[in-house]
C-alpha cells in the first residue's frame, strides 16, 4: 500500500492511476491537477479540503478535484481505501453533465449518495489497479472508459443543481466562485477554456487582477507560470488524443488549443521529451 510522502513536490502529477493507499496524517496539505476519486472499502477518512472539514464513508465513491489543497487529518482503524487520479484535462473531455463538473472545479467534493454500488466499485478498482500497473495501452484505454462511465453513474446519481444551469462554453470569461482564491479561479478558467485563445490579461481580469501581478500570484503558488500551466493541459489533452484516437496530428495540435503545428511539436517535445509522432508509435506499439 502506498502511504503520503509529505516530500513530494506541491503540483508534481500523479497521472492517470490507480493504487491502494494506506492512511496516515498528512503532515502538510497535497495539491495535484488530477480529478481524484477515492474508494473506500471499509473505515472512513476526514479530509481538510480548501479549508473544509470533510468526512468520506466506506462504499459510497467520492471525487474532487485535487488541485484545491487537501490534507487527510483524521480516520478510522482499519481504513482501506482506492484513489484513482485522472488528469483534469482528460476528465474534461470526457463532457460529463455539468452539476458533476461545476460542483468539482468549484473546490466542492462530490459524494455518491448511496453504498448501491458498492460491489461493483470494489471490482472495479482493483481491476484498474491491476490494469494501470501494466504497460499496455489497451487495458489503459478500457479502463479509462470504465471510470468515465462510472463518473457518469455518479453524475446521474446525484441531485441536479443550479452549476448545471450554465455551461462552461457558453459562459464569459469570468468567474466569481464561492470557496476559491483567486489564484484557484485562474486554475479553474484555464482548465474550463484551455483549447480556446486564451490570454494572460484575460485570466488577470477574471479576478480583477493586473496581468503581471496576476501572473506573479499564480507562480509564487502552483511553481509555474500561468502560460507554462495553460500548455500543461493542452499537452495533456493532446496525450490523451494521441493514444486513444486516429485523429491527424495536425486536428489533434489544434482541438488542444495550440495555434501553430511548430509552437505544438516545441512544447511537446518539452513536456515529453519525444514528438507526437513517437508518443502515438510507442502506444501503438503496446497496445498490439
Amino acid at each position: 500500500m502506498v502511504t503520503f510522502d509529505p516530500n513530494r513536490p506541491d503540483f508534481a502529477p500523479y497521472g492517470f492511476t490507480c493504487v491502494r493507499w494506506n492512511p496516515s496524517p498528512m503532515r502538510r496539505p497535497d495539491r495535484h491537477n488530477e480529478v481524484e476519486i477515492n474508494f473506500l472499502e471499509s473505515g472512513w477518512l476526514t479530509y481538510l479540503l480548501g479549508g473544509r472539514k470533510v468526512r468520506v464513508e466506506a462504499n459510497r465513491l467520492t471525487a474532487f478535484w485535487a488541485a484545491i489543497p487537501h490534507q487527510i487529518i483524521d480516520f478510522g482503524e482499519e481504513t482501506e481505501y482506492f484513489v484513482a487520479t485522472l488528469p483534469l484535462p482528460w476528465f474534461l473531455q470526457c463532457r460529463l453533465p455539468e452539476h458533476l463538473v461545476q460542483p468539482l472545479l468549484q473546490g466542492q467534493m462530490v459524494t455518491e449518495p448511496t453504498a448501491d454500488h458498492a460491489v461493483h466499485d470494489s471490482q472495479h478498482f482493483s481491476q484498474w489497479e491491476h490494469d494501470l500497473k501494466l504497460d499496455n495501452a489497451q487495458l489503459r484505454k478500457a479502463a479509462l472508459l470504465e471510470m468515465e462511465a462510472r463518473l457518469l453513474r455518479l453524475a446521474l446519481a446525484v441531485p441536479t443543481g443550479r452549476a448545471a444551469a450554465v455551461s462552461p462554453r457558453k459562459r464569459p470569461v469570468g468567474l466569481s466562485e464561492g470557496g476559491l482564491n483567486k489564484v484557484e479561479q485562474m486554475a479553474c478558467l484555464i482548465a474550463q477554456h484551455y483549447t480556446d485563445r486564451l490570454t494572460v490579461e484575460e485570466i488577470g481580469k477574471s479576478v480583477k487582477l493586473h496581468p503581471n501581478y496576476a501572473m506573479s500570484l499564480f507562480q509564487k503558488t502552483f511553481g509555474t507560470t500561468l502560460i507554462e500551466y495553460l500548455t500543461q493541459h493542452r499537452v495533456s489533452h493532446a496525450q490523451r488524443l494521441l493514444a486513444t484516437s486516429d485523429m491527424k496530428i495536425v486536428d489533434v495540435a489544434f482541438s488542444s488549443g495550440f495555434t501553430s503545428i511548430s509552437r505544438f511539436n516545441d512544447a511537446f517535445r518539452r513536456a515529453c521529451g519525444c514528438s507526437p509522432r513517437q508518443y502515438r508509435q510507442h502506444h501503438q506499439q503496446f497496445a498490439d
